[in-house]
Protein backbone atom coordinates (compact mmCIF):
# COMPACT_ATOMS: atom_id res chain seq x y z
CA UNK A 1 0.00 0.00 0.00
CA UNK A 2 2.97 2.69 1.18
CA UNK A 3 4.59 1.31 -2.32
CA UNK A 4 1.42 2.74 -4.39
CA UNK A 5 1.05 5.76 -2.39
CA UNK A 6 5.03 6.60 -3.15
CA UNK A 7 4.62 5.43 -7.11
CA UNK A 8 1.16 7.88 -7.42
CA UNK A 9 3.00 10.68 -5.70
CA UNK A 10 5.92 10.49 -7.23
CA UNK A 11 3.81 10.57 -10.69
CA UNK A 12 2.23 13.62 -9.23
CA UNK A 13 5.25 15.50 -8.61
CA UNK A 14 6.28 14.69 -12.11
CA UNK A 15 3.55 16.53 -13.85
CA UNK A 16 4.94 19.53 -13.29
CA UNK A 17 8.63 19.93 -12.59
CA UNK A 18 11.50 22.51 -13.51
CA UNK A 19 14.51 21.64 -15.30
CA UNK A 20 17.59 22.40 -17.70
CA UNK A 21 18.02 22.35 -20.96
CA UNK A 22 20.90 20.16 -21.90
CA UNK A 23 20.75 19.81 -25.65
CA UNK A 24 18.99 21.58 -28.71
CA UNK A 25 17.38 20.56 -32.30
CA UNK A 26 15.06 21.52 -34.38
CA UNK A 27 11.34 21.58 -32.63
CA UNK A 28 13.34 19.20 -29.97
CA UNK A 29 15.23 19.69 -26.80
CA UNK A 30 16.86 17.05 -24.12
CA UNK A 31 16.10 18.33 -20.29
CA UNK A 32 17.63 17.75 -17.01
CA UNK A 33 15.98 17.84 -13.99
CA UNK A 34 17.46 16.66 -10.62
CA UNK A 35 19.32 13.41 -12.06
CA UNK A 36 17.06 12.87 -14.59
CA UNK A 37 17.80 13.55 -18.47
CA UNK A 38 14.88 13.55 -20.75
CA UNK A 39 14.61 11.76 -23.99
CA UNK A 40 14.14 14.48 -26.80
CA UNK A 41 10.83 16.17 -26.72
CA UNK A 42 9.23 19.24 -28.02
CA UNK A 43 9.27 22.61 -26.92
CA UNK A 44 6.79 25.22 -26.54
CA UNK A 45 6.05 27.88 -29.39
CA UNK A 46 3.99 30.82 -29.63
CA UNK A 47 2.73 29.84 -32.67
CA UNK A 48 2.57 26.42 -34.71
CA UNK A 49 0.08 26.36 -37.54
CA UNK A 50 -0.70 28.19 -40.41
CA UNK A 51 1.53 30.98 -38.95
CA UNK A 52 4.77 29.79 -37.13
CA UNK A 53 7.28 30.73 -34.87
CA UNK A 54 11.10 29.74 -34.23
CA UNK A 55 12.82 30.85 -31.43
CA UNK A 56 15.06 28.06 -30.22
CA UNK A 57 15.60 27.44 -26.23
CA UNK A 58 19.61 27.66 -25.49
CA UNK A 59 21.57 24.92 -23.34
CA UNK A 60 21.32 26.14 -19.30
CA UNK A 61 17.97 27.51 -19.65
CA UNK A 62 15.87 26.67 -17.64
CA UNK A 63 11.98 25.51 -18.48
CA UNK A 64 9.26 24.15 -17.32
CA UNK A 65 8.73 20.44 -17.83
CA UNK A 66 4.65 19.28 -18.28
CA UNK A 67 4.18 15.68 -17.89
CA UNK A 68 0.44 14.65 -18.13
CA UNK A 69 -0.24 12.08 -15.85
CA UNK A 70 2.99 12.09 -14.53
CA UNK A 71 4.94 10.22 -17.55
CA UNK A 72 8.32 11.90 -18.63
CA UNK A 73 7.97 10.25 -22.34
CA UNK A 74 4.63 11.95 -22.83
CA UNK A 75 6.68 15.04 -21.75
CA UNK A 76 6.36 19.07 -23.04
CA UNK A 77 8.78 21.67 -22.68
CA UNK A 78 6.90 24.68 -21.68
CA UNK A 79 7.91 28.47 -21.37
CA UNK A 80 11.59 29.68 -19.97
CA UNK A 81 12.13 31.16 -16.44
CA UNK A 82 14.70 33.21 -14.77
CA UNK A 83 17.89 31.49 -12.63
CA UNK A 84 20.28 32.77 -11.12
CA UNK A 85 22.36 31.94 -14.24
CA UNK A 86 20.11 33.59 -16.50
CA UNK A 87 18.54 36.52 -14.63
CA UNK A 88 15.93 39.26 -15.68
CA UNK A 89 18.07 41.02 -18.21
CA UNK A 90 15.70 44.36 -17.78
CA UNK A 91 13.95 45.60 -14.25
CA UNK A 92 12.07 48.33 -16.24
CA UNK A 93 8.36 47.85 -15.03
CA UNK A 94 6.96 48.56 -18.60
CA UNK A 95 9.47 48.26 -21.20
CA UNK A 96 9.38 45.49 -23.70
CA UNK A 97 12.90 44.27 -23.60
CA UNK A 98 14.94 41.41 -26.13
CA UNK A 99 18.70 40.43 -25.65
CA UNK A 100 20.36 38.26 -28.54
CA UNK A 101 23.31 36.34 -27.91
CA UNK A 102 25.64 38.70 -30.10
CA UNK A 103 24.95 42.17 -27.50
CA UNK A 104 21.99 43.08 -29.68
CA UNK A 105 18.61 44.77 -28.09
CA UNK A 106 15.21 45.08 -29.27
CA UNK A 107 13.66 47.34 -26.62
CA UNK A 108 10.16 48.99 -26.51
CA UNK A 109 8.72 51.83 -24.13
CA UNK A 110 5.43 52.62 -24.08
CA UNK A 111 5.80 55.62 -21.29
CA UNK A 112 7.62 57.30 -23.97
CA UNK A 113 6.65 55.48 -27.21
CA UNK A 114 10.24 54.75 -27.88
CA UNK A 115 11.08 52.21 -30.13
CA UNK A 116 14.92 51.27 -29.96
CA UNK A 117 17.69 49.16 -31.90
CA UNK A 118 20.61 48.59 -31.39
CA UNK A 119 23.60 46.61 -31.91
CA UNK A 120 22.66 45.34 -35.26
CA UNK A 121 25.02 45.05 -38.02
CA UNK A 122 22.89 44.44 -40.58
CA UNK A 123 19.37 45.43 -41.30
CA UNK A 124 16.99 43.95 -44.08
CA UNK A 125 13.61 44.52 -44.96
CA UNK A 126 12.25 42.73 -47.86
CA UNK A 127 8.98 43.65 -49.94
CA UNK A 128 7.14 42.43 -53.32
CA UNK A 129 5.42 45.70 -53.05
CA UNK A 130 5.90 49.03 -51.11
CA UNK A 131 7.72 49.93 -47.95
CA UNK A 132 6.04 53.52 -46.73
CA UNK A 133 7.52 55.04 -43.52
CA UNK A 134 5.00 57.83 -42.92
CA UNK A 135 6.21 60.52 -40.18
CA UNK A 136 7.00 63.87 -39.63
CA UNK A 137 11.19 63.82 -40.13
CA UNK A 138 13.18 61.08 -41.22
CA UNK A 139 16.81 61.26 -40.67
CA UNK A 140 19.77 59.29 -41.80
CA UNK A 141 23.20 60.17 -40.02
CA UNK A 142 25.48 58.09 -42.42
CA UNK A 143 25.50 57.73 -45.89
CA UNK A 144 22.67 56.70 -48.31
CA UNK A 145 23.11 54.59 -51.19
CA UNK A 146 19.77 54.40 -53.60
CA UNK A 147 20.46 51.83 -56.36
CA UNK A 148 17.49 52.09 -57.94
CA UNK A 149 15.16 55.29 -59.68
CA UNK A 150 15.10 58.29 -57.07
CA UNK A 151 11.32 60.01 -57.30
CA UNK A 152 11.17 63.01 -54.96
CA UNK A 153 7.72 64.94 -55.03
CA UNK A 154 7.76 67.81 -53.36
CA UNK A 155 10.89 70.45 -52.24
CA UNK A 156 13.96 68.95 -52.22
CA UNK A 157 16.67 70.84 -50.36
CA UNK A 158 20.52 69.45 -50.51
CA UNK A 159 23.49 70.60 -48.18
CA UNK A 160 27.28 69.85 -48.41
CA UNK A 161 28.45 68.19 -51.61
CA UNK A 162 26.12 65.60 -53.52
CA UNK A 163 26.58 63.58 -56.17
CA UNK A 164 24.80 62.14 -58.44
CA UNK A 165 25.55 59.41 -61.13
CA UNK A 166 23.53 58.55 -64.55
CA UNK A 167 20.55 60.77 -65.66
CA UNK A 168 19.15 63.89 -63.32
CA UNK A 169 15.46 65.28 -64.26
CA UNK A 170 13.96 68.30 -62.12
CA UNK A 171 10.24 68.93 -62.72
CA UNK A 172 9.64 72.79 -61.44
CA UNK A 173 12.27 75.36 -60.75
CA UNK A 174 15.62 74.44 -59.12
CA UNK A 175 17.67 76.62 -57.13
CA UNK A 176 21.59 76.37 -56.45
CA UNK A 177 23.30 78.90 -53.86
CA UNK A 178 20.06 81.65 -53.72
CA UNK A 179 20.38 81.62 -57.67
CA UNK A 180 17.12 80.08 -59.17
CA UNK A 181 17.12 78.15 -62.66
CA UNK A 182 14.31 79.23 -64.48
CA UNK A 183 15.12 82.79 -63.81
CA UNK A 184 18.77 82.86 -64.05
CA UNK A 185 20.86 85.38 -66.75
CA UNK A 186 24.26 85.41 -67.41
CA UNK A 187 26.75 87.68 -70.13
CA UNK A 188 26.34 86.77 -73.60
CA UNK A 189 29.07 85.97 -76.33
CA UNK A 190 28.20 89.64 -77.41
CA UNK A 191 27.48 91.72 -74.55
CA UNK A 192 24.45 92.20 -72.70
CA UNK A 193 22.38 89.31 -70.70
CA UNK A 194 20.94 86.59 -71.88
CA UNK A 195 17.19 85.40 -71.44
CA UNK A 196 16.16 83.35 -68.92
CA UNK A 197 16.46 79.26 -69.98
CA UNK A 198 13.90 77.92 -71.96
Amino acid sequence: MNEHIAKIYRLLENMLRLGTVEEVKQGYCRVKTGNILLDWRPYWTQRAGSAKTSWRPSRGEQVLIFSPGGDFHGALIGPAFYSDENDQPDEHETRNYVEYPDGAKIIYDPENSKLIAEGIKTALVQASETVTVDCPETQTTGNLTVKGKLVVEGESLFQGHNTMNGGTTISGDAEIDGIKFSEHKHTGDSGGKTGVPE
